[in-house]
């Protein structure tokens, strides 16, 4: 792609990511889980922002995972296990200005499969 579609791309990206992180907000009991994708891997955090401190992460790449349906699924699977160790059962979704759809919504679907409430 040309350099002036990247950025008008990126630029609506940011655009959206404010406009969503201006309505939600993560506390100890309520995290926001946050999620950020590049074209191999996939990350997901569950932040308290009332203390700035990050609860619990996952990185697909650590795990060999690559960011797409299949591996979305098992992120998702996995990060659920960990926030249940941590007693969480209630989380706030934030999708970090990506569209919901594909990869994104395939990894909010596998946590609340797992017993996450989004």
């Amino acid at each position: 792609m040309r350099a002036k579609v990247l950025k008008r791309k990126l630029a609506l990206r940011i655009k959206r990511k404010k406009r969503i992180r201006a309505k939600i907000f993560g506390t100890q009991n309520l995290p926001r889980i946050s999620v950020f994708k590049s074209n191999r891997t996939l990350y997901v955090q569950a932040i308290d922002d009332s203390k700035a401190h990050t609860i619990a992460s996952i990185d697909g790449k650590k795990l060999g995972i690559r960011a797409n349906k299949e591996g979305a699924k098992k992120v998702g699977l996995e990060f659920a296990k960990i926030l249940k160790d941590k007693k969480l059962e209630n989380a706030v979704f934030d999708r970090n200005g990506y569209l919901y759809h594909g990869v994104v919504a395939e990894l909010a679907n596998s946590l609340r499969e797992n017993g996450i409430k989004l």
